[in-house]
């Protein structure tokens, strides 16, 4: 008797299922998609491998290339099974791959069975496999209209930033809006003035306390703004024998509510936040885990649910197994009265979809280590450590306020003192759990402080004058940038890691001590971009598409006049930009240097190359002298050479190695650019970590700690 056929992505995620179906089901991989819009054009195609007839899109389709022999493996099975299982995962990408395996391999469509499932265990797969459904047209038109268009703005795009800026560039819909965000973030941060100010703390106390710093605040009840010494020194006068009382002594009760479960920008921006990982790294580590590990022995199981969603939602099943495991855990202090239901917060996002969650809250993170890679065990930790707190009672604090006046000596001005204290009252969530955050913020004082009563006299035992400049914006760090793309509605779950991958790729910005900071190339094009197609760089614009395919995904929406409203201003622009504008003088590609030519004496820049930037001499083409990228830094190995930028061609990513790798086999590289001075204790190179801080790139030293960055 024949098996039953069943198709998944990969080799992993079948071998999880196959042992749970058991051996009366054949459970095959499709290595991913098996079909793609056709890479070689027609003549009459708008786009490569697309045209229009009778007023319509006609996507030409091909199989893959290395995908044949797939096919091939499939076809026989497909043809023997009675019933055909197309176990893909459940999301757009997921019902496009089903698709292209039902027209590629030609499934006679009595056969076919949708099966759709958010976590890979023995219960889900079985409740799954006796409900199957029907393939999700609308969620496969949503796949192909969204491919289509990013064909359209790539294909058309890229041939004009090759004519009018450089050749071998790229742009993108969703990737071009990202860069400018950047590019938009640095020019605040280059056009911020910083202004001065001052704050003036008082040391203040009775004859029976402690002393306590408080904060002028206010002068006269208005907000108190000092913007220089000779002001600052004012202040100082007046106070100089003023009386200081208590007006005001608060004691409130606070409380903090845990976050939601991840979905899957949260969990990207938590990962960068608390272990250091890209967005990229992330979803790797996840799908392993959602693809299933072997634990206890010989079991196979999905650690977690799918990694792709945007839904907050959780079966009701996971609410009552994690409210169980907390009060054996913790007890009843930390159980609310009843589950906390979390509300969707996503445009766009799929109810039917689950958040990121463990499988079994019981598989805690001790109990997996042994089964896990180190970065398998941190991210399952941190899922189920959200997951936990998430369903626990708030955390409680007292929050005291103390409000001081004094008044002047000399103007009888009244100067308006504060201390805030915090002082935890009850953990609750806290007591596993706390997100991350993201840029540094002011924290208020985890202090006691004393009692007073209104009215009370306190001794000042001195005022603190600083001087103070505000701040320009901080960069995105990709943490950042996946939460201000995700709040404009910019991309989708699926899309956030390409994007910072691709936006890096194309040399376009680079990251530096966790930092996005766009290159001159990202500048350049995106002003480009900018002037000649405003709608495509316009945040708006980008977040009504993808709401458009949304509308599409949900059936609301015809895919094909959608993409063709788009098409026709697009290409119309795109054929007068070809004419009209000018192209881009290539002295605004070079970034300038304090170097100098060897052999005319001209100022040498940089440039963007084949393999990365170089030294060039300004005076090309009539001096053609060029040379490595030097950074500054000594090679401490060689101690000869001096340490340049080069790049990994493979992945179009930097690294610093010694220029001597060739004549003198000195093959010292590091992936981060070192700091201009060397490790404190060896010599050695030393990186930057995080803000303030350096490592020695030597494991054998081992130096970390604060340092001023040059």
């Amino acid at each position: 008797m024949p098996k039953d056929l069943v198709i998944v992505e990969s080799p992993a995620k079948a071998r999880t299922i196959g042992r749970i179906l058991g051996s009366s089901f054949d459970v095959q991989a499709s290595m991913g998609h098996v079909r793609d819009i056709a890479t070689k054009g027609n003549k009459d195609d708008v786009v490569r491998g697309v045209e229009i007839s009778d007023g319509a899109f006609v996507p030409r389709y091909s199989v893959i290339r290395g995908k044949g022999q797939v096919i091939k493996g499939l076809k026989p099975a497909a043809r023997e099974a009675a019933n055909i299982y197309l176990a893909t995962d459940p999301d757009r990408e997921g019902e496009a791959i089903a698709w292209h395996l039902i027209e590629a391999i030609g499934i006679d469509a009595s056969k076919v069975k949708r099966v759709v499932f958010h976590e890979i265990t023995k219960p889900a797969i079985e409740e799954a496999f006796a409900n199957p459904g029907k393939l999700d047209t609308d969620l496969v038109n949503a796949q192909q209209a969204r491919s289509i268009l990013d064909l359209i703005v790539g294909f058309k795009l890229s041939p004009v930033l090759w004519r009018k800026v450089k050749t071998g560039l790229s742009a993108g819909r969703v990737q071009s809006v990202a860069v400018r965000m950047i590019v938009d973030k640095e020019k605040e941060i280059t056009d911020f003035v910083k202004k001065e100010f001052w704050n003036i703390d008082a040391l203040v106390s009775t004859i029976n306390t402690s002393s306590i710093k408080s904060t002028l605040v206010t002068i006269n009840d208005q907000k108190s703004v000092i913007s220089d010494k000779n002001r600052s020194d004012e202040v100082l006068e007046d106070l100089g024998e003023a009386r200081f009382a208590v007006s005001r002594f608060e004691t409130r009760e606070s409380t903090r509510k845990p976050s939601a479960p991840f979905i899957t920008s949260t969990l990207q921006q938590d990962a960068s936040r608390a272990l250091r990982f890209s967005a990229s790294r992330t979803m790797n580590v996840a799908q392993q885990l959602y693809e299933g590990k072997a634990i206890e022995g010989a079991e196979v199981v999905g650690l977690i649910t799918y990694m792709r969603t945007d839904s907050t939602n959780v079966a009701s099943s996971a609410y009552t197994e994690t409210r169980d495991y907390i009060n054996q855990k913790f007890g009843s202090a930390y159980l609310p009265d009843k589950a906390r239901v979390y509300s969707r917060r996503v445009q766009g996002a799929q109810e039917a979809h689950e958040a990121i969650r463990p499988t079994s809250i019981f598989r805690t993170p001790d109990s997996l280590k042994s089964f896990l890679e180190p970065d398998q065990h941190r991210l399952y930790t941190l899922i189920w450590k959200r997951m936990v707190s998430s369903q626990m009672t708030d955390s409680k604090f007292d929050r005291t306020t103390i409000d001081i006046n004094a008044e002047g000596t000399v103007t009888k001005d009244i100067y308006g003192f504060r201390s805030i204290g915090t002082v935890p009252k009850f953990d609750g969530f806290r007591v596993i759990y706390s997100e991350g955050k993201d840029d540094e913020e002011d924290e208020e004082g985890v202090q006691q402080l004393p009692r007073f009563d209104r009215g009370q006299e306190l001794i000042c035992k001195g005022l603190d004058p600083q001087q103070k400049f505000t701040q320009p914006p901080p960069r995105f760090s990709e943490a950042t940038l996946i939460r201000n793309l995700e709040k404009e509605g910019i991309g989708r779950p699926s899309t956030y890691a390409s994007i910072l991958n691709t936006i890096r790729d194309r040399d376009y910005v680079i990251l530096d001590r966790g930092r996005f900071h766009p290159t001159l190339l990202g500048e350049v094009v995106t002003e480009f971009l900018a002037k000649y197609f405003t709608n495509i760089l316009d945040i708006g614009f980008t977040s009504e598409m993808e709401k458009t395919l949304d509308d599409i995904a949900k059936g609301n929406a015809k895919w094909n006049p959608s993409l063709m409203e788009f098409f026709k201003p697009f290409d119309e622009t795109v054929e007068d930009v070809l004419v009209e504008a000018p192209r881009i003088d290539r002295r605004e590609l070079q970034e300038e240097t304090d170097k100098y030519c060897e052999k005319c004496e001209r100022p040498m820049v940089i440039r963007l190359g084949k393999y990365g930037r170089f030294l060039s001499c300004s005076g090309f083409p009539d001096c053609k002298n060029s040379g490595p990228l030097t950074i500054g830094v000594a090679c401490p190995k060689c101690e000869t050479g001096e340490l340049v930028e080069r790049t990994r061609l493979k992945r179009n990513t930097r690294f610093y190695g010694c220029i001597n790798y060739k004549s003198l086999d000195c093959d010292i590289a590091v992936n981060i650019k070192p700091l201009s001075q060397p490790c404190p204790q060896c010599h050695w190179l030393l990186l930057p970590s995080g803000q303030s801080n350096a490592r020695c790139a030597s494991k054998e030293c081992g130096f970390r700690g604060p340092i001023e960055i040059n």
